[in-house]
């Protein structure tokens, strides 16, 4: 028989979560993703022309909203998939859709490879703060236009990795060792799992030299859940949008003006 703790670790799937396929959470997470997705098109303004690397692609397909850029993005040919994972299946199931087996921290593309560089939820497992600005840094590097990066809001009263309430806004030290107390292992490594706040992003992306970025956030019941931040090289940048914010019949979707404080 298992113990408690092999018991909870071998339910971690593939995207680093235990909620259920048919669980409210993923319910939410793939809503909030859909959210994620428009705000990406809409505030980098892609064109059908231009080259996307989605970073940080994982091999899970138990989820409907699974690898969301390369279900949604219509212009698959376009696409270039990177993840530790073995993804392949990507190419199968999105014909004219790249895939490279890669690392996110070292990137086998030269400077300004592709138009467009999108990440989600993937910085927050990539280690230390210096891994994350490391990571921004590396995508930054291989951007020649944008950069899109989500992320889990730390301070959202329930942590969607674990689905637990309230722990994770403990002091770093004691929130992992309750987690090693009550058999989750996994997540108790800085490792698998560093929770960002929009600060701690904004530190990362000052450290990885990514200039004035802005920063825009999904919420659920007026509460952010994900963190975004959005930048572009100035050079090669399109011309501004008319607005600067995402009107919603429901008031469940924000995006804060540049230089909004929070954290």
């Amino acid at each position: 028989m298992a113990s408690s703790n092999q018991a909870n670790t071998q339910h971690v799937n593939a995207q680093y979560n235990v909620a259920r396929p048919d669980s409210t959470a993923t319910r939410i997470a793939a809503w909030q993703r859909r959210r994620m997705y428009d705000l990406f098109v809409r505030m980098l303004r892609v064109g059908t022309d231009e080259s996307v690397l989605d970073v940080g692609v994982t091999s899970e397909r138990d989820y409907d909203h699974s690898n969301y850029l390369e279900a949604f993005y219509p212009h698959k040919h376009r696409i270039t998939a990177v993840g530790i994972d073995d993804a392949k299946f990507l190419e199968e199931l999105y014909p004219g859709l790249t895939f490279v087996q890669a690392n996110g921290l070292d990137l086998p593309f030269a400077d300004g490879a592709f138009d467009i560089v999108h990440s989600s939820a993937v910085i927050e497992h990539v280690g230390s703060a210096a891994n994350q600005a490391r990571f921004l840094s590396e995508l930054w590097r291989v951007a020649r236009r944008g950069l899109f990066i989500t992320t889990p809001n730390r301070w959202h009263p329930v942590e969607f990795h674990t689905v637990l309430p309230l722990l994770h806004w403990l002091p770093s030290g004691h929130y992992r060792r309750i987690l090693r107390r009550i058999g989750r292992d996994f997540f108790a490594e800085e490792a698998n799992l560093n929770l960002m706040s929009r600060a701690t992003l904004n530190a990362a992306a000052r450290q990885a030299g990514v200039p004035a970025p802005r920063h825009a956030s999904v919420s659920l019941l007026g509460w952010p859940t994900n963190l975004l931040l959005i930048a572009e090289k100035v050079s090669a940048a399109r011309p501004p949008l008319a607005e600067a914010r995402v009107r919603r019949s429901e008031a469940v979707l924000s995006v804060p003006e540049m230089g909004e404080g929070g954290s």
